[in-house]
């Protein structure tokens, strides 16, 4: 069976890509050119460029070299959609029928345009399990009774915020919520924490209630440390089983060099 990769920024499409060779699997690669790394071309042999409002050259593509199932890797910021890009017929056709423009509905679409054509959206991690965060926690330093106080507000906060679809992330400090990710992305929201209210702060980052795997799983990774380090962030909580660790050793080891803790948090019952 020869699998499709829908792929957008960051580290997770090369994950994909390593995780479908360890399985030996066949995998056809749709890169947006306004997102994917150019890199992408050095680690696939099948790769095709498209804009990101090139909905039906990414569908023949796929039906051209006889793939079933498809995955989505990689963020593609929904505010590139609204930028100036220009979308085809296919991709007209389907912003018209949605009922609203956020992330579920948006990829939901895509999704909808994949099964008219056979294609099957599959779980994004189908091929890198490994790579989900466990439960508890993961570096030398526990969370204090201050963290743990931040970390519980912090989750009922961010899950009724990923529940309206709004984002994934929270930044606390004192039990009181200090940011609120929208469509900048979890680096920049706490960016934006640090600016308000630097050291101490907490950053809870959650999977959606009843998460698609198949598309939009919370990421972190070293990145998210440093930046928590600049903006005086020293715990982070993320959604086991539901998010993925880019780099988990490396991360891990620059936390604990950091004195920042990491925890694995249930997801939402």
């Amino acid at each position: 069976m020869r699998y499709g990769l829908i792929a957008g920024n960051g580290q997770f499409p090369f994950l994909v890509v390593e995780g479908a060779k360890k399985a030996g699997a066949e995998l056809s690669i749709v890169a947006i050119r306004e997102e994917t790394d150019p890199k992408i071309d050095d680690v696939a042999d099948d790769v095709v460029w498209v804009g990101i409002g090139q909905l039906g050259k990414m569908l023949s593509h796929f039906k051209k070299k006889g793939v079933e199932k498809v995955m989505m890797a990689g963020q593609v910021k929904h505010v590139q959609i609204f930028s100036g890009a220009l979308p085809d017929i296919r991709m007209l056709k389907m912003l018209w029928n949605l009922p609203r423009r956020n992330t579920d509905a948006l990829i939901g679409g895509i999704a909808a345009e994949l099964a008219k054509d056979g294609l099957e959206l599959i779980d994004s991690t189908y091929f890198i399990g490994d790579h989900l965060a466990p439960s508890g926690v993961m570096t030398k330093r526990k969370p204090n009774d201050v963290e743990l106080g931040n970390i519980k507000y912090g989750l009922h906060v961010a899950n009724e915020i990923a529940r309206l679809d709004l984002g994934q992330t929270i930044v606390v400090r004192a039990s009181a919520c200090v940011a609120i990710e929208a469509m900048e992305g979890t680096d920049e929201t706490i960016i934006r924490a640090g600016k308000l209210a630097k050291g101490k702060l907490t950053v809870v980052k959650v999977s959606k209630p009843d998460q698609d795997m198949r598309f939009d799983v919370p990421v972190v990774g070293v990145p998210t440390i440093e930046v928590m380090h600049s903006a005086g962030a020293t715990c982070l909580s993320v959604t086991s089983g539901k998010t993925l660790i880019f780099e988990k050793e490396e991360m891990i080891k620059l936390a604990d060099k950091l004195g920042i803790c990491v925890i694995g948090s249930p997801a939402e019952t």
